[in-house]
């Protein structure tokens, strides 16, 4: 399957115009206890700084500070706390000259989030709750709009689709729509299949097989495979050793389309990159 790129393609991400000839990298910053992956690791905002600027070392583009998480039977988290969590590493962040996008559901955050410099608002919600659209539409933030099946409680106790693919892509592109009715430029959009939210084993394959026709929309795709349980129950390996199957989706998802890679390994994410790029310049 022949790769699908976006040369010409710029994304207005806050102050930033990202330029997508190349395939970025968005470092994971989890603030939480509780994360699939990492959580409890980065809690104090020396940690989460210092993981911060280690991602930065190692070549990420953006960073995507969460303080919610979303992984599979996760809790809800209270505005208070979720903002108690973000709002200092976004603050303390601001002067690193690199793309800050904030993870949350809740358009209030958001709101505050994008008057504190943030340059992204990532939401796995698909920006479906009241006012979240109008949260951010008067402002320069890019928007990442993510497909789910369910809430995090439930979501992976019996996912069905009769066509992922399709029904993902459909999903996702009436929600472009909606943002653009809101007031929020194309220019501005990003789309997440939302691998793992929702869905089988099969179904991400399926959506990692043919992400092009998603990518097809004409508005950028990020991909978030990493670490994943997609991951786990293809290698057989724990959380931790996962690095380099994560890495082989990530590149896969780059050569179907993906316009941005949100990892927990960015320097190998960047390695495999940088082998990829070399090659297909020709």
């Amino acid at each position: 399957m022949p790769s699908f790129h976006f040369c010409q393609m710029i994304l207005q991400c806050g102050t930033y115009r990202l330029a997508l000839d190349r395939t970025l990298i968005m470092g994971v910053v989890n603030v939480t206890p509780d994360s699939f992956s990492d959580g409890g690791h980065y809690l104090s905002l020396d940690a989460a700084l210092a993981h911060a600027h280690r991602l930065m070392d190692e070549g990420a583009d953006l960073l995507d500070i969460g303080g919610e998480s979303t992984r599979p039977g996760a809790a809800a988290v209270s505005l208070e706390e979720e903002r108690r969590r973000v709002l200092p590493v976004l603050e303390a962040l601001l002067s690193a000259n690199i793309p800050l996008s904030v993870d949350t559901q809740k358009p209030e955050l958001m709101r505050e989030a994008a008057a504190a410099g943030a340059a992204m608002i990532n939401d796995v919600n698909g920006f479906e709750a009241a006012d979240a659209l109008q949260a951010v539409s008067g402002s320069d933030c890019a928007i990442c709009i993510m497909h789910k099946q369910g809430r995090p409680q439930t979501m992976q106790q019996a996912p069905q689709y009769r066509d992922v693919v399709a029904e993902v892509d459909g999903y996702l592109r009436g929600r472009v729509a909606a943002a653009e009715t809101a007031g929020i430029a194309r220019s501005r959009i990003v789309v997440d299949p939302g691998f793992g939210f929702g869905k089988t084993l099969e179904h991400n394959l399926a959506l990692l097989r043919e992400l092009n026709r998603v990518a097809a929309a004409g508005v950028p795709v990020l991909a978030g495979l990493s670490r994943k349980s997609m991951v786990g129950a293809l290698t057989g390996r724990e959380v931790g050793g996962r690095v380099f199957g994560s890495v082989a989706a990530a590149l896969i998802a780059a050569q179907h389309g993906a316009a941005i890679l949100r990892v927990h390994d960015v320097a190998a994410t960047r390695d495999a990159l940088a082998v990829w790029n070399a090659v297909r310049q020709d």
